[in-house]
Order: structure tokens, then sequence, then C-alpha cells
């Protein structure tokens, strides 16, 4: 049977996108010394427990380790509630809704651009939500291309990463990565110079001039917390946005219910979360021994929780391989849950809602091209278009 997934061309490790169901939820591979936990309940009991499954993953992998400090992303509590506690009001339910008309402004900006014919990732999906984060952090939207060279190198490989095998690939992949994020880092670390000697009003000023416990952030906690916030301030609304239309594309049915009934729009963007969640997985460490739907897991273990195949688990959602706009409930795990639930969830669901809109505003007959297929990034651990070709008229 061919899939969806086959025709897109997505990564052959992504069963679960192909009718599959693992055999356990929860398995060890001996290839690349991890654990995988494909299971929903058994992942949201890991998301659910920092204390035993850590999120300091750079402890395993030295040659990541230079960017620990003010990585929200790596970060344990306490210290993950202080620093989380310093930017959360920069994503306020109040602050998101009043970014609603710029980015309705900034979307029609970028559709006068488009004749017939549209790339939906360069021309409306990466550039909206970099704009938008971009000027929150106050560094320049202009600078957009270096970002998307700094991030796309993240996620070029199309192999597993492994503990034990090492590779010459996964070696020059992962030197090829980090030498990114440096260029990225030093970026950022000029913006955060530039800020202790004259603060604007930005949330990278308000970070520079924060305090925890009494203290001020370093040069490092900053430029890396300003670094998490950069990426994943725009990725997964570009994933996010290219998924959902290519699913209603692949589905007029839904796509006709949606043009029907635009209440429905935030409601087809969560099936796309769960039918093709951006990023598939999210790592964690033991830091005990523990056991998981009856697997004995040693302490300081790697775990990839596989949140893509928890969206598609049988036992948590009925006729899972089904792209259903009205389904409801649908508590899919796509921005994750817990202490590290994706602080700026409720900014890509804004810039979701209304970037569809638009588009189904604009263009009646909006559809993928049959001559140009679409491309997905080539990462097993993400699951996003980077190209998608569409005819607008």
């Amino acid at each position: 049977m061919t899939t969806l997934a086959d025709t897109w061309g997505i990564n052959e490790a992504q069963f679960w996108l192909r009718g599959v169901q693992p055999d356990q939820p929860v398995q060890y591979d001996s290839e690349t010394g991890m654990w995988n936990v494909y299971g929903y309940p058994e992942i949201l009991y890991v998301l659910s427990e920092p204390g035993t499954f850590s999120s300091n993953t750079q402890r395993l992998m030295p040659e990541t380790t230079g960017f620990t400090e003010g990585n929200l992303v790596q970060m344990d509590p306490p210290e993950h509630h202080k620093l989380r506690k310093l930017v959360s009001h920069a994503f306020t339910p109040k602050v998101v809704a009043d970014l609603e008309p710029r980015i309705a402004a900034l979307t029609n900006e970028l559709l006068d651009e488009v004749t017939d014919r549209a790339e939906l990732v360069t021309d409306l999906a990466y550039p909206l939500p970099v704009i938008v984060i971009a000027e929150l952090l106050g560094v320049p939207a202009s600078d957009r291309g270096l970002f998307k060279k700094w991030v796309d190198a993240m996620f070029t490989t199309s192999n597993q990463f492994s503990l034990k095998k090492r590779s010459k690939e996964q070696d020059d992949y992962m030197a090829k990565a980090m030498e990114q994020v440096q260029q990225l880092a030093d970026y950022l670390g000029e913006h955060v110079a530039q800020r202790r000697r004259s603060p604007r009003a930005d949330l990278l000023s308000k970070l520079v001039e924060a305090e925890v416990d009494g203290a001020r952030l370093s040069d490092a906690e900053v430029v890396n917390f300003g670094m998490v916030l950069l990426i994943a301030g725009h990725i997964t609304t570009t994933m996010l946005l290219g998924n959902t239309v290519l699913c209603l594309d692949a589905h007029p049915d839904q796509l006709a219910k949606v043009r029907a009934d635009r209440a429905l729009v935030p409601s087809a963007i969560e099936e796309s979360l769960r039918f093709l969640s951006p990023f598939a997985a999210v790592s964690r460490v033991t830091d005990r021994e523990v056991e998981l739907a009856g697997q004995q897991i040693p302490a300081d273990e790697l775990l990839l929780a596989w949140v893509a195949a928890a969206n598609r688990d049988a036992r948590q959602f009925a006729d899972p391989d089904v792209f259903d706009v009205t389904r409801d409930p649908n508590p899919q795990i796509g921005f994750g849950r817990g202490i590290h639930f994706c602080l700026g969830a409720p900014l890509a669901r804004l810039e979701g809602r209304v970037a569809l809109n638009i588009l189904l505003d604009r263009f009646p007959r909006l559809r993928t091209d049959p001559d140009d297929a679409p491309e997905f990034i080539p990462s097993p651990n993400v699951t996003g278009v980077r190209k998608l070709p569409l005819l607008l008229s």
C-alpha cells in the first residue's frame, strides 16, 4: 500500500506515517544505544516527570555542551522555572493577541509579492514567523537569510543519531551543525553586547537586564536563551503552516469543510499537528533506573520520545491515520506537555490561523502543483515541508 508519506518522500524511519503501529510502546535500539518511546501514555509520563527524565541530554553529547548555559530546552527545575519565568511575560495571551494585526499585515504584504504561483515556504511560511520573532527579540528581520542558513544546517542529515556507532557521516554532520550554531551564537553575541551598552524596548534587552536570584544573566546565558527563542520561534510555525496546507490539499473533503466553515480553521491546525507533528521526537536522559511499559531502563540512558508516533497511537486516537478536521477531543501533543510545553505555542497557533484564513480568502483555487512535488526536510526527527509549490489561480 502506498501511503501519503511514501508519495511525499518522508523519511522511511517514520513508520507511524505509514499506518504501522509499533510492536511495543518502549523499545531499546542496540544499534544507536538509545531507547525509543512511541506510546502516548508512556510519553505523557516521561514528559511529566522531570525528576526522573532529565532534559539535559547534552551531557551525553560532549560536542554540544558549549551551548548549555541558558538553553531553556536543556534545563531542569529549579533553574528551568526561573529562566522560563523571565520570558513568559513576552508570550502572555494579551501580548500574543495584540500581535494579530501585525501578523495579518505581514501575511498580506508577503502574499502581495506572488502572482499565479507560489512556493509556500519561501514566500510565506518561513518569512512570516521569523519576522515576527525577530521583531520581538530586536534583531533585524532582514537577516532572515542568515537565520535560515544556520538553522537548515541542523536538519540536513537523513540518518538517526547514534551514541554507539559514530560514523564519519554523523561526525561530519555534527561538526557542520555546530559550526552553524556557533555562527548564530556569535551573531546574537554582538547584539547582546550592544544591548548592554544601549538597551532598547525589545526582548533581548529585557534578558540582558533581567536578574535571577539577584544576579544578571551572563552573556552566554542570554545568547543561548535568545538562540532557543529565535529557532523555536519560527521553525515550528513554518512547518505547521506548510503541513496544514498540504494536509488540506491532500484531503479535499476536509478542505471543503474548512472553506465552508472558517470556525474549523483552529481545529484543522490541531489535526495537522497530530497528523504531521513538526518535531517528531524530543529527547530525555534517565536520572535513575526506571520501569516504563514493562522495560527496565537504567540511569544515564538516552530516550527519544516520539511524540509524532504517540499522536498516531490507536490506544488514544480513534482512526489515527484519518485526517479529520472535526476530531474532538484531540489531545495531540505536537507542542509537548509538562514543564517544557512549547512556550511559543499560542503564537504559532495564532500565526497559523491568521495566515491560513488569509490564504483561503485570497486564493479560492489554492492547490498543490501536480508537476512540482513537495519536498520534506530529510531528518527523521522532524516532519515538515521545506518546499511546497502551489498554484493560486
